[in-house]
């Protein structure tokens, strides 16, 4: 019996090399603790926390309370690693197999399954023609919910308009996903900056949460209730959706420059501890209506600026929006 008991010893000891490392390292653990994200749970912390810790040795200049580009680098990695085992994100083959190599030995009960279409595959390589995210979604003002000509909407013809009371917790859970995947690609980035492509970073990332966005483009000179002082009536405004959901707009010389400035005011909203779907109101076409937002945690002194697409509206209260 005493041998069983030194041969279950040596195997709980092999199996709890991370709890041994807290004991000896607890000002290291609680240091790397202050990492968790907002919107990760327990199950979610702890493996990418597993995954810092066992990767820490290969990054010597990372040490607590200093930042660096082996820490930042660390930590992206971590988001990656966590984001492909949680949510199925898939990123370039290098990185992949980096992460791989990185992530052997941690284990993690009861990890997602996900499916990839053939589709959906060719599209994360190559891109495709129904990528909106990529190319830049270009709608006429006269389907202002990005519908193609001639298609109906199958709401209930006496149905009031706009998004149904429980849209913010069905849209919610995408945009934790969305959150953590933009907080280490900005990381990776160096942080948010005006020097960044950022309608580049944004698509990314919601291409990798398998999603695209939808970006409308309305002339400045046909945009009614504009921002008080602005009397430049030449150039461009783009409002970025996805899922519906709004997520900015921009203000710009051409559709690029534009789409460029209503991804900066997108990316602005994932600054904070995190981001929430909230029904608000705001102005489309001359009236008052119901639509769903992403905001942050912040205060607004000013209203929203007027909508460009409302995707909730039905097709017999449609004349009255005109």
């Amino acid at each position: 019996m005493m041998i069983i008991r030194r041969g279950m010893a040596q195997v709980k000891t092999e199996d709890s090399s991370i709890g041994e490392y807290r004991a000896q390292k607890r000002d290291v653990v609680q240091w790397v603790d202050t990492f968790r994200g907002f919107c990760e749970n327990n199950k979610q912390w702890l493996a990418r926390r597993e995954f810092i810790l066992k990767n820490m040795d290969a990054y010597p200049t990372v040490q607590p309370g200093v930042s660096n580009n082996s820490l930042d680098k660390l930590l992206s990695l971590s988001m990656v690693w966590a984001n492909h085992v949680f949510l199925g994100c898939s990123y370039p083959a290098a990185v992949m197999d980096k992460i791989k190599v990185m992530g052997e030995g941690i284990i993690v009960q009861d990890t997602p399954v996900h499916k990839t279409t053939h589709k959906e595959k060719c599209r994360s390589q190559l891109g495709g023609p129904d990528d909106s995210c990529a190319k830049g979604a270009r709608y006429a003002p006269n389907e202002p919910d990005g519908r193609p000509a001639g298609k109906t909407s199958t709401r209930i013809m006496n149905q009031k308009s706009g998004p149904a009371l429980q849209a913010p917790a069905e849209h919610q859970p995408f945009f934790n996903r969305l959150y953590k995947a933009v907080a280490w690609k900005l990381v990776s980035a160096g942080g948010f900056g005006p020097n960044l492509d950022h309608f580049e970073i944004l698509c990314s990332c919601v291409e990798s949460c398998k999603r695209t966005l939808t970006c409308v483009f309305v002339p400045l000179q046909d945009i009614t209730g504009l921002p008080a002082g602005r009397t430049q009536k030449e150039g461009h405004v783009c409002e970025i959706r996805c899922q519906t959901v709004y997520m900015g707009t921009g203000y710009g010389r051409d559709e690029a420059a534009a789409r460029a400035m209503a991804s900066k005011e997108a990316l602005k909203v994932f600054q904070g501890r995190k981001v929430t779907v909230k029904i608000a109101r705001r102005r489309y076409k001359g009236r008052d209506v119901e639509d769903l937002m992403l905001l942050d945690e912040q205060p607004r002194s000013q209203g929203f600026p007027p909508a460009l697409s409302y995707p909730f509206q039905d097709e017999s209260a449609g004349d009255a929006f005109l």
